[in-house]
């Protein structure tokens, strides 16, 4: 279920919505028929649609979330599938033009950014969850470090955020095993803030998005500026590294039968080169 109910946006872009009530401003991923996979054209609205609520002083608090099924399914793999069978695809390009600067962003926002996971959050939709300072999810939601499935790394910060949220060992079974966190296992671990039941879940996150529109918000700027002093310092520097270490695997013969196996509905056969 979406956080938004039957209300107009106040823009619409061709993937993503922007909602204002109040001080709150609600970001909605609308690509539900992709399951809100990135693709070119969601990284571009959205980035666009963060770049507006941080410049708009009435904005004091930012929701974001996924409409449909699912939060975010991580990349649009059928978007760039001819270049990744044939071991041409620009990872790097692609993460430092779009995904970069959408988690940065999110992070240097001088107010509160509440993500609201509705569903599936995988590879990098589970990136961009992290991203925000407060994680709430449905009952039924999970969260997967997918890319091991197609012979990639962790990007767009996943190797950052989750271990500074979980520690190594289990971000470390995240990255390597792929296997799903259901939202009970991941408020255990420490990977999110809250998990409400789906049919309250529209409610809840809107309130707590009001609840921090209603506070102090130069506050809230300086525990962020905190916390990403401590946590996040080396942020642009260790987001290079991901960069460049996805960029040799998407020249892989793994990644290139990881993504041949996924188009192909069948289990991928690993050589390890």
């Amino acid at each position: 279920m979406s956080v938004v109910g039957d209300e107009q946006p106040a823009r619409h872009y061709e993937t993503v919505d922007l909602y204002r009530d109040g001080a709150v401003a609600k970001i909605v991923l609308n690509r539900p028929q992709r399951m809100n996979a990135w693709s070119d054209g969601l990284s571009e609205d959205l980035l666009t649609v963060l770049r507006e609520v941080e410049h708009d002083s009435d904005v004091r608090a930012v929701l974001l979330t996924g409409a449909g099924k699912a939060f975010c399914s991580g990349a649009d793999l059928k978007e760039g599938a001819d270049e990744a069978v044939a071991g041409q695809l620009d990872t790097y390009k692609v993460l430092t033009r779009w995904y970069h600067p959408i988690v940065t962003t999110i992070r240097q926002l001088p107010k509160p950014v509440v993500t609201a996971v509705n569903g599936p959050a995988a590879g990098a939709g589970l990136s961009l969850a992290l991203a925000g300072d407060l994680v709430v999810a449905t009952e039924s939601a999970y969260f997967v470090l997918a890319f091991v499935g197609i012979g990639l790394v962790p990007d767009g910060g996943a190797s950052l955020f989750v271990p500074s949220r979980v520690g190594f060992a289990r971000a470390a079974e995240m990255a390597m095993l792929g296997e799903p966190v259901s939202a009970a296992k991941a408020v255990d671990w420490g990977l999110i803030n809250f998990v409400w039941p789906d049919t309250e879940f529209a409610a809840k996150a809107e309130g707590l998005a009001q609840r921090l529109a209603d506070g102090p918000t130069l506050s809230y700027a300086g525990s962020k500026r905190e916390l990403n002093h401590w946590l996040y310092d080396r942020m642009d520097a260790h987001l290079e590294v991901e960069a460049s270490l996805q960029r040799e695997l998407a020249k892989s013969a793994d990644f290139i039968e990881g993504v041949t196996a996924f188009l192909e509905k069948r289990p991928p056969k690993y050589t390890g080169k």
